[in-house]
């Protein structure tokens, strides 16, 4: 078992802030760190890979994954991540064996987690108010447990991103050709829709699903006006999604503030988006 008090303590020292001193601040700190960037790892794909449609199927299972848990009396918690799970490997199977455009499955897909989770909410009076947290998120409610799982989370998507950034990329201009190079293309399209899938269904617990997709788009397409190169691109919304968590958890917890988190963080990365907007506009005309 990971001990987290470490981390913890770590926490106001290197934040000197009052609202920090509470434990469970400390843990919505070190979980948004945790998953801002790795949104933004993956974000760059989904940028990249034209996504974001996929990430917001999956976004919309986690509220299945949710129905189901409730309604079989099992632990949204892991509920959530394994239908969310088995909802994105699905796609990308019925991607590879079919002649539809990916638009059109996911399409079909969403429809239909939507439909089934309207279906099982409407059973239950008191399912459909227990639903709106995960609509908005709250990332002040995550435990140890989940920490220990973003931490390996973290881990497994940053080796992933090591070994195969560049991979990707190759078969996101051309699986056919990166296929001709030997490229195991469908290991890696499956265990990046794994990784994403669970990344989102995560997402969900900070920021809700109407916000999930901001939270992986915003920073990459704020990298993207800052930079050409691929590389420069992942670093960038590295930094745009991480100061984006800290300022958003730092300024929601303030007395004349008193917002929702997941939206405060999702509003800093945009007003990152703004500036990164006019600079690559004022280049332009500089250099025009």
């Amino acid at each position: 078992m990971i001990d987290l008090t470490v981390l913890y303590d770590l926490v106001p020292l290197l934040i000197p802030c009052d609202c920090l001193e509470a434990r469970f601040m400390q843990q919505a700190l070190i979980g948004l760190v945790l998953l801002a960037p790795m949104a933004a790892a993956m974000g760059v794909q989904v940028v990249n890979f034209r996504m974001a449609f996929f990430a917001d199927a999956i976004s919309h299972s986690a509220f299945t994954g949710v129905a189901i848990g409730m309604l079989t009396s099992l632990n949204p918690r892991l509920t959530m991540p394994a239908f969310g799970l088995l909802i994105g490997l699905g796609i990308i199977a019925v991607q590879r064996r079919s002649a539809l455009s990916s638009d059109t499955v996911i399409g079909v897909f969403f429809s239909a987690l939507i439909a089934f989770g309207l279906a099982v909410v409407s059973r239950d009076a008191s399912l459909a108010r227990d639903m709106q947290r995960f609509l908005y998120g709250d990332i002040l409610t995550i435990g140890d447990g989940e920490i220990r799982w973003l931490l390996l989370l973290f881990v497994a998507i940053m080796i992933f991103q090591a070994w195969g950034f560049n991979r990707m990329l190759y078969i996101g201009i051309s699986p056919i050709l990166a296929k001709a190079h030997r490229l195991r293309v469908a290991a890696y399209q499956y265990t990046y829709a794994a990784l994403l899938s669970l990344v989102v269904i995560f997402s969900v617990w900070a920021v809700g699903v109407l916000l999930v997709t901001a939270l992986l788009i915003v920073p990459a397409a704020t990298a993207r006006n800052l930079t050409r190169t691929a590389g420069g691109m992942f670093w960038w919304a590295l930094l745009v999604s991480v100061t984006s968590a800290v300022a958003g958890l730092l300024v929601s917890a303030q007395p004349w503030a008193r917002t929702a988190t997941g939206a405060t963080v999702i509003l800093f990365s945009f007003c990152w988006f703004v500036v990164s907007l006019i600079a690559n506009i004022f280049s332009k005309d500089h250099f025009s």
